[in-house]
């Protein structure tokens, strides 16, 4: 009998400003009542969720950076999520900004069981953008300024009857996300994120948002054996067009899921759990054909490190 697990893709449109993370715990809840509804048993939810995208603004007034974030979860404003979580058996993932109590600023996911209660946290690692403020763009990207690189790596967890891990926005453009997690026999990874369509330091880029987007996480589900769940907070914030497209991925690399609006939307897989091992222990037999005593460069090195230039006038050294 193969293992089912029934995943809801929680997409939000836009949060605005001047919305209240009430105003937004109203809309989860929804989508959860929604998702309880096609016998989801676990919601991801996008990066973020409770506010606006934030770091679009600059400001050096600490009192006003620190409103953005959450110091407790659950917090008497996210209370009702997860009684109702309880009361529904429909656990969740949540990406929020957290503020620790020895002051680290964070950009947070948390898994909750179907019982309400915590079960995992991740703090995003790869933490895009820039630290200064950049007047020149049309809007900012401060997430390097608000957030600090989340000192946990990547672990996974044994929830929902499975193997199950966590990612957040850039994270998953990098393919070492996957296969840490890939190591350690992940069968589910829930991906929240905020992707603004405008890429200013490369406009060119912004045509090919939703083909990245696809790229990154379907190679990662197919090269680890695994499914994605990868879910936008979309439409236009603020100004600013972010891209929706959330999307379920196989462990074949295939969407099997996609939204088709920038709102408020719930897509639903049943995830066979028992397809992972078609791709663990076939093709990618990680065991049998791994050769890591190649692969040191990776942990070694943060840069690229180019060979030596070719002595001048050597043929190979010319175009």
């Amino acid at each position: 009998m193969n293992r089912i697990l029934t995943v809801g893709a929680a997409q939000l449109g836009p949060v605005q400003r001047d919305h209240t993370r009430a105003d937004v715990v109203e809309r989860l809840l929804a989508l959860l009542h929604d998702a309880a509804g096609w016998g989801c048993q676990l919601v991801i939810f996008p990066e973020l969720a409770l506010t606006t995208f934030f770091p679009r603004w600059y400001t050096d007034v600490p009192a006003d950076i620190d409103a953005w974030y959450e110091r407790d979860m659950p917090s008497p404003v996210t209370q009702p999520l997860f009684d109702e979580a309880k009361r529904l058996g429909v656990g969740f993932q949540l990406g929020y900004a957290e503020l620790t109590a020895d002051g680290h600023h964070y950009n947070t996911s948390i898994m909750v069981e179907r019982n309400g209660e915590v079960v995992a946290k991740y703090r995003k690692v790869h933490i895009p953008g820039h630290e200064e403020y950049e007047p020149w763009r049309a809007f900012q990207h401060l997430e390097r300024y608000y957030f600090e690189s989340g000192p946990d790596g990547f672990a996974v967890h044994r929830a929902f009857g499975a193997i199950v891990g966590m990612a957040t926005c850039n994270d998953r453009r990098w393919p070492e996300t996957y296969r840490v997690m890939g190591l350690q026999g992940v069968e589910l990874i829930g991906i929240g994120y905020n992707t603004p369509i405008h890429y200013a330091p490369d406009p060119g880029q912004n045509a090919l948002q939703l083909f990245h987007n696809d790229l990154c996480m379907a190679s990662g589900a197919y090269q680890n054996g695994t499914w994605v769940v990868g879910v936008a907070k979309g439409g236009t914030e603020e100004g600013v067009e972010s891209l929706a497209q959330s999307a379920i991925f196989a462990p074949s690399g295939q969407v099997v899921a996609r939204a088709l609006s920038t709102g408020d939307e719930l897509i639903v897989a049943a995830c066979d759990l028992d397809l992972c091992n078609k791709f663990k222990h076939t093709l990618f037999q990680m065991e049998r054909y791994r050769e890591p005593q190649h692969y040191s460069i990776i942990t070694a090195q943060k840069g690229v490190v180019e060979p030596p230039a070719l002595p001048n006038g050597h043929p190979w050294g010319q175009l």
